[in-house]
């Protein structure tokens, strides 16, 4: 088993992160995972939350807001909606996403209702995790 893999994260503004990793925490839309060295093959979407990458270097953890991540033995690379260092998220920037999700919760049909409430939520607990 190799000890690390390499790791990618990538959103439509910038490339944040390429480093060799020894495991990277994604908040699935299904749950959160681990990706480690070796691991089976994945693809997933993100919800928004925290993601969290573990190397020689320490612990660097990311905001993103949705996206999907694709996971195999050698890698693994994340194309978020939206990612920035914990570090850089602003209380107004969260305010203002959890605002736009909000008000297009309201304007969602009926059958759609449901994911744009959940949404809405994980942006709020994204929020609270950040200790904004």
């Amino acid at each position: 088993m190799a000890d690390t893999m390499q790791f990618d994260l990538v959103s439509p503004e910038r490339r944040l992160a390429s480093v060799q990793a020894r495991e990277v925490r994604i908040p699935g839309a299904d749950g959160d995972l681990t990706a480690m060295p070796d691991h089976s093959p994945l693809i997933t979407t993100l919800r928004p939350g925290i993601l969290t990458v573990v190397s020689a270097e320490g612990s660097v953890d990311y905001a993103v807001t949705g996206g999907f991540a694709e996971i195999s033995a050698a890698g693994a690379s994340v194309l978020a909606e939206r990612a920035m260092p914990k570090a850089e998220v602003t209380a107004a920037e969260m305010d203002a996403l959890i605002s736009d999700a909000t008000a297009e919760a309201g304007e969602a049909p009926a059958e759609g209702k449901d994911a744009a409430m959940k949404l809405v939520a994980d942006l709020q607990t994204l929020k609270a995790a950040l200790g904004l």
